[in-house]
């Protein structure tokens, strides 16, 4: 007998932190999540997790398109069928985005819903969500990231010391900055060490291959968004044929037909969709067979809280490479490190056997940090 979802949940957590967590076009200054749970008639039940770092005021505002537009439309939807509900979600929201101009927003809760969609399946199946996936190993490789612009260093030392072997450097701060901390970071982590740098769109195209170069002779894998994801095409291939450095992108990429162009462009050597962003774990699923046909490595991006890390990481171990890497965020934030504890073995983040993605949050341990959306 078919099951149908019988009710669709949503809480909004924000936890404050001491200093505000800069980048090269702002700085949070809080802590946001949006975890969603699924509940179907038949007693199974999954959790997905909505981007929401950008605008501050941003989690409240997908906390009520969940409770005013989803939940109502998908009451009584199949909680069998996947890509049915992905169908559902897109073509009866798809002239509400239309009219508010919020296409973002609303691919981020329909991302978090197509997650616990995915969690509920492989708890019902008794597996966790990368075998669910058709994926053979239970651990992938994991980096440091958000490192920077103060005390890179420090943070690097400590994290390294807590099992992390690859680092990703923020810039986008000042050449001089930049140069700078990557430079202290390469002479303190070693010539072994995988370091990476996240620009944050923050270069415009006539900039960009200076500052890369700039930055080359440090030995980072990649430069990340090295300048806005919505420069043309042609920006982005010629930035690639001056690029010294590989280049990442993907966590403001939406679309499939987007993710099809940049893959087909051939300028991106790694590409980084975002399960809370655009797709959730189906959409990212076909970013990265796309991907492996063209040779590029998926590297997912997450810098959120522990449900949504823990879908990104089953996503790696089952579609990514063995020069995968998933991003586990380096700054102190309850509503991820309350949630699920990452295991870390010789640099990779061990997932285990537990059911689904394997974390159940306890809303009663996060209530200092629930925020009544009423």
């Amino acid at each position: 007998m078919q099951s149908t979802l019988e009710a669709v949940e949503c809480w909004v957590l924000r936890a404050p932190i001491a200093e505000p967590l800069a980048n090269a076009f702002g700085a949070m200054s809080s802590r946001p999540a949006v975890f969603v749970r699924l509940s179907a008639s038949d007693g199974a039940w999954g959790w997905g997790e909505a981007f929401c770092n950008f605008p501050q005021v941003g989690a409240e505002h997908r906390a009520r398109l969940v409770d005013s537009i989803f939940a109502p439309l998908l009451k009584g939807a199949s909680a069998d069928d996947i890509t049915a509900l992905r169908t559902l979600m897109e073509t009866r929201t798809r002239q509400m985005v239309i009219q508010c101009g919020e296409p973002g927003p609303f691919a981020q809760v329909a991302g978090a819903i197509d997650q616990a969609m995915w969690d509920m399946a492989a708890r019902r199946a008794g597996v966790p969500l990368w075998k669910h996936l058709g994926g053979a190993r239970d651990h992938v490789n994991a980096y440091a990231s958000g490192l920077g612009p103060d005390r890179v260093v420090d943070v690097a030392l400590a994290k390294r010391a807590q099992g992390f072997r690859a680092f990703k450097l923020k810039v986008g701060f000042g050449a001089e900055r930049d140069r700078r901390n990557l430079a202290d970071l390469r002479a303190a982590l070693g010539a072994a060490a995988t370091i990476m740098v996240d620009a944050n769109q923050a270069w415009d195209p006539s900039q960009a291959p200076a500052r890369i170069a700039e930055l080359a002779p440090f030995g980072p894998l990649w430069v990340e968004e090295p300048m806005l994801a919505d420069e043309s095409a042609q920006a982005w291939r010629t930035l690639a044929a001056a690029s010294v450095v590989p280049l990442a992108a993907g966590e403001n990429i939406r679309g499939r037909a987007a993710f099809d162009a940049a893959l087909d462009g051939g300028w991106l050597r790694f590409v980084q969709p975002d399960v809370g962003k655009w797709g959730g774990i189906s959409g990212c699923r076909e970013v990265a067979a796309h991907a492996a046909s063209r040779d590029v490595t998926l590297c997912p991006h997450w810098l959120g809280g522990g449900v949504g890390l823990a879908a990104s990481l089953h996503l790696v171990a089952a579609t990514g490479s063995a020069a995968s890497y998933a991003e586990v965020d380096a700054n102190p934030n309850p509503l991820r490190e309350e949630v699920l504890e990452v295991a870390l073995a010789d640099g990779a983040a061990v997932l285990g056997s537990a059911p689904g993605i394997g974390v159940e949050p306890d809303l009663r341990r996060l209530r200092a940090y629930l925020v009544d959306t009423r």
